[in-house]
């Protein structure tokens, strides 16, 4: 696609929120930021400020927002702004909420692949998407306006302003990523408009998904034809070759949806499903692709029409993280040192009690579905066989096992469970359904283990009912004139002022830009919403994230992210819950 300046923008609006810098902020032509980037060569870094300002490009216009300090500092920010209408993108795939996001998303991944093509490496830098659709800060898209938010290096020899760089940056390597990642009007943009029907469509489908699983009262589904294996165990891109997923026929069900039109798959119902089989076979492979069904994915991941009750929570071990209040008691009670284990806190948990606290955590935060893999799990929390209890009695043993629990879990609390469990038959007991993977080839064995529980039955020890909890409630943190520090080190730990939060065991938090996220949720949470008079955890996690859904990722600004973010992706309320209880500055009421 060529870029032609003489097109018109014939609706590009500008933010409100320019009134209050107008005075600090250029306006003016491309020609003009152009002519002012030749006149900086060989001046000060500090003179690039000169060029904040908004600058009309034709078909769109690009805001210089921020102007990193020197050479060293993060790079600077910008926008692009143009009109669907100037773009050529059809108003049909705009029409309803799903449509623009999936739209956003889309423009985003463009734009990312395209700076390869068009800029050299580390000029030109936006928000990277993995295989999920999200609502990311880097892309917007309304029925009357496209935003996308990147960042420039601007170029310098030592301290020493390279203008004619930038000046070429500014005239040919940002127009042009521009106008081939968002224009769909020229006729060789037909592909490209073909593959942006196509996301739109998956990611509709995906949503339409997640409503039957409402309607039919499912916990998810694994369409037939999913290609689940990732080609190894640090990427998320589809496994070549891979044995794709057939349906038991004894699960199956038909869904019809939008644009795919019937399709069937595994229907995976509420209580307790457990996953069996040989090692290397599958079994954490079908695990994991649940796990990220909480997420719709792009076409071509494989997973695109896997999905899973929103609310679904991995829970796993995690030794030394902080529990702080957190009744346990249905798990871990009359500790040798007597402590009450109603409202148990801990800086040092071991795997079984982080993990004992992470479901009751879960459940306390409204997850409808815990997925848990043996391999990650705490082997004491979750069974305890007849030997063991016949060697080390019940009132010298404080740990019940999960196994004792977690019929009561489903029934009482309406909390089900999907489990790999390659180990122990103990869980053959109670469970609902049995799931057998045998090279990567799914079977309902749920009769076959009947009759295995029947021929070989074991003493039970399940417990008649899942007590009740009570809500936690939290009270505001005091900040003491420190200079706020909010920060995040990848997908493992968010650094709230001196506090660091380590979030590694939160597998379902999978873009940095959610971590980002959750971090400025959690200093509104415990700065602004837990002065409110309900300030349960689980309130103000709810809260937070149906403000971030209605608002939009800038509400984040409101509690001191930097004005338009430009890497922010939108995290689940559960994880923003998640994390908030594993802070060690928590303090409850």
């Amino acid at each position: 696609m060529s870029f032609d300046k003489s097109r018109s923008n014939r609706s590009n609006s500008k933010d409100p929120a320019y009134a209050n810098k107008a005075s600090r902020r250029r306006e003016g032509t491309d020609a003009e930021l152009i002519e002012s980037l030749h006149r900086l060569d060989g001046r000060n870094y500090g003179s690039y400020k000169s060029v904040i300002g908004d600058w009309e490009y034709g078909p769109f216009s690009i805001a210089i927002d921020r102007v990193q300090a020197d050479p060293y500092a993060p790079p600077s920010n910008c926008r692009a702004t143009s009109t669907p209408e100037s773009m050529g993108i059809p108003p049909e795939l705009l029409a309803t909420v799903d449509g623009r996001v999936a739209v956003a998303d889309f423009l985003n991944r463009a734009f990312d692949s395209n700076m390869a093509r068009f800029s050299h490496p580390g000029t030109v830098a936006i928000t990277r998407p993995g295989q999920e659709i999200l609502v990311r800060s880097a892309a917007t898209v309304t029925d009357e306006q496209i935003e996308i938010r990147f960042q420039v290096q601007l170029p310098a020899r030592g301290r020493t302003i390279m203008g004619h760089t930038a000046a070429a940056i500014f005239d040919r390597d940002v127009p042009d990523i521009i106008m081939e990642s968002l224009d769909f009007t020229p006729p060789e943009a037909a592909e490209h408009l073909e593959r942006l029907r196509a996301h739109v469509a998956t990611y509709e489908d995906y949503q339409a998904l997640q409503s039957a699983l409402q309607e039919r009262s499912l916990v998810g589904f694994v369409a037939d034809g999913a290609v689940l294996p990732r080609r190894s165990g640090i990427s998320e891109l589809p496994m070549g070759e891979a044995v794709a997923f057939e349906t038991p026929e004894s699960l199956r069900e038909t869904i019809d949806l939008p644009n795919a039109g019937a399709v069937s798959g595994m229907a995976l119902r509420p209580g307790i499903t457990v996953i069996v089989g040989g090692g290397y076979h599958g079994k954490s492979t079908l695990l994991s692709a649940i796990q990220r069904g909480v997420y719709a994915h792009i076409p071509g991941d494989g997973r695109e029409l896997v999905a899973t009750a929103r609310t679904a929570m991995k829970v796993r071990a995690a030794d030394g993280r902080s529990v702080t209040g957190v009744d346990v008691s249905p798990f871990i009670a009359h500790l040798p040192q007597g402590a009450d284990t109603t409202s148990f806190s801990t800086e040092n948990a071991s795997g079984s009690t982080s993990q004992a606290a992470s479901i009751m955590e879960a459940a306390e935060l409204g997850s409808e579905l815990l997925l848990l893999d043996e391999d990650t799990s705490a082997t004491n929390l979750l069974i305890r066989d007849s030997r063991m209890r016949e060697l080390v009695h019940a009132e010298k043993e404080p740990i019940t096992p999960l196994v004792d629990r977690i019929g009561a879990l489903a029934k009482d609390r309406g909390v089900s469970t999907i489990m790999v469990m390659g180990g122990s038959g103990d869980y053959l007991d109670v469970a609902d359904h049995v799931l057998m993977l045998d090279t990567y080839r799914c079977f309902d064995v749920t009769e076959q283990a009947a009759a295995v529980v029947a021929a070989q039955p074991r003493e039970r020890t399940d417990e008649p009912s899942f007590p009740e909890t009570s809500p936690r409630v939290i009270k505001p943190i005091q900040r003491k004139g420190d200079r706020p520090k909010t920060k995040v080190y990848g997908l493992e730990t968010i650094q709230l002022d001196k506090q660091r939060i380590d979030v590694s065991d939160l597998e379902q938090i999978v873009e940095v830009g959610q971590n980002e996220a959750i971090a400025w949720a959690l200093r509104a949470i415990l700065e602004r919403f837990a002065n409110d008079d309900d300030a349960s955890l689980a309130t103000l996690a709810s809260k937070i994230g149906s403000r971030l859904e209605s608002e939009g990722l800038d509400e984040l600004t409101k509690y001191g992210a930097r004005q338009w973010p430009a890497h922010v992706s939108m995290p689940r309320p559960i994880d923003v819950g998640a994390a908030l209880n594993r802070y060690r500055g928590l303090n409850l009421v």
